[in-house]
């Protein structure tokens, strides 16, 4: 694995400035990475194609770049064996060489060069093409009034579009007038943490396990986060009961984050018939929950009871963070609320975004672009598991093979020096200790690898990376 083209994916820096300077960025970026000893002889680069979509270029610039090596004598290309470094003189020894040759390595410099923190999809897939017809069709036919401040619940174009498509593919209870779009799911969370509060809502249970920038949102907004166990079957639901002041509890039913269960069916009942004894509201967290690659997805939780559940979804995972879209299915009854706590006027989420994701999703192009990604990401899963089974046999992947990161559970003891071996070799990851709540017990370590972050072009690298800092290696 070490011999791959990919494993210098992360570390191109080019200086844009049109198509030659493009060019020349990446041949400098190439020569350096030979000369330092990252490209050793022999190493098979990306194909034109691959690496252009990877770096967000014209691949007839990655094209003429090769050529231009390759008369140089830097790269060598034979029909059928692809583009490789070539033979040549000892490089200047650098971090691979010194590595090769039993010599004292030091530590990487700058930052690190491969990046599987969990969070973020392979951006380089955002389906570009089909955006740009989509935004051309919804600006041809948008009326003039959706240049205008808008509704703050969001277009009706995407509501009702987005109503077909959750009760299609999440078994959501939906309808265009229980949607209320907003800027991502951050924002939608910090619009409920205001509905709580000026219904007197104090406490707002949370997992034990999970993102601290969701915690904060809510405390932001005055309320306490008591924390749920977690154990082998996702969060003890059951735990609900004891919590006498909660009045919502926020949850990740379909696939918990970080640890990656999924909610068993009587947990996922235990937590709706608390809500409808007490009056009380959960959050439901659907993160990534269109990729489910062991068997068909589980569907919602607000499908049992959409009076009890507020439903929060996002484009982020499966399209892209920077679009910032994403929207809440609520209980009729706080619609407005949720309006008025959002504005009078729709100022966050573009008009033309949502229109152009409407049509997206009518046209087919969003389920295509989703079962493509389910396979690439099932498939990068399955080469992780692959990878342990054959360079650390004693570790195992815990939880369902569904989303976009997966758990490697550690002894207890040993997540801090694993994580200060991943840092020397230039990989960034977390360990599960980052997500969990300050009141929770640590009953658990281990890392928390987010498989959907590289390129297609970093993966194997970052996958070789990860395999060497890990106990049993």
């Amino acid at each position: 694995m070490a011999n791959e083209w990919a494993t210098f994916g992360a570390d191109l820096h080019l200086d844009l400035g049109g198509a030659a300077g493009l060019r020349t960025g990446l041949m400098d970026a190439l020569r350096e990475a030979v000369r330092s000893g990252r490209l050793t002889p022999g190493t098979r680069l990306p194909s034109s194609r691959q690496l252009a979509a990877d770096l967000g270029v014209a691949r007839n610039t990655v094209a003429d770049a090769y050529a231009d090596l390759v008369a140089e004598g830097w790269l060598t290309a034979r029909q059928g064996s692809g583009t490789r470094v070539a033979q040549r003189a000892e490089p200047r020894r650098g971090p691979a060489a010194a590595a090769a040759s039993g010599a004292p390595r030091r530590r990487a410099q700058g930052g690190p060069r491969h990046d599987l923190k969990p969070g973020t999809p392979d951006l380089a897939s955002f389906p570009r093409a089909e955006w740009l017809k989509a935004a051309r069709r919804a600006l041809t036919a948008a009326p003039n009034e959706a240049f205008g401040y808008g509704d703050p619940r969001g277009r009706i174009e995407l509501r009702t579009a987005l109503a077909g498509y959750l009760a299609r593919a999440r078994g959501v209870y939906a309808s265009p007038e229980r949607i209320v779009i907003c800027s991502g799911f951050a924002h939608g969370l910090m619009l409920m943490g205001r509905v709580l509060r000026a219904h007197r809502v104090r406490e707002v249970a949370v997992e034990s396990y999970g993102l601290d920038v969701h915690r904060d949102l809510l405390a932001g907004a005055g309320l306490r986060l008591p924390p749920l166990g977690c154990d082998e079957r996702g969060t003890r639901t059951e735990e609900l009961a004891a919590l006498k002041g909660a009045g919502a509890v926020l949850m990740t039913p379909a696939h918990q984050f970080p640890l990656g269960g999924a909610l068993p069916p009587d947990r996922r009942a235990a937590a709706v018939d608390w809500a409808r004894t007490t009056g009380g509201l959960v959050l439901e967290d659907d993160y990534d929950g269109e990729f489910r690659y062991d068997r068909q997805q589980v569907g919602a939780l607000q499908g049992l009871d959409p009076e009890r559940v507020v439903y929060l979804g996002t484009a982020s995972k499966s399209l892209a963070p920077a679009l910032r879209l994403g929207w809440m299915v609520l209980p009729p009854a706080l619609v407005d609320e949720v309006a008025a706590a959002k504005g009078h006027v729709d100022v966050l989420c573009g008009a033309l975004d949502q229109l152009t994701f409407a049509d997206l999703l009518e046209s087919g192009a969003y389920d295509r672009h989703v079962r493509a990604m389910r396979v690439r990401y099932r498939r990068r899963r399955d080469q992780l598991v692959a990878a342990l089974a054959e360079r650390a046999p004693g570790m195992e992947v815990s939880g369902i093979a569904a989303g976009l990161h997966a758990v490697l559970p550690l002894p207890l003891g040993t997540e801090q020096a694993v994580l200060r071996s991943a840092a020397w070799h230039g990989l960034s990851v977390l360990g599960i200790d980052a997500f969990r709540h300050p009141s929770a017990p640590r009953t658990r370590e281990g890392l928390v690898v987010g498989y959907g972050t590289p390129t297609d072009s970093a993966w194997p690298g970052a996958l070789e990376a990860l395999c060497r800092v890990l106990p049993g290696e």
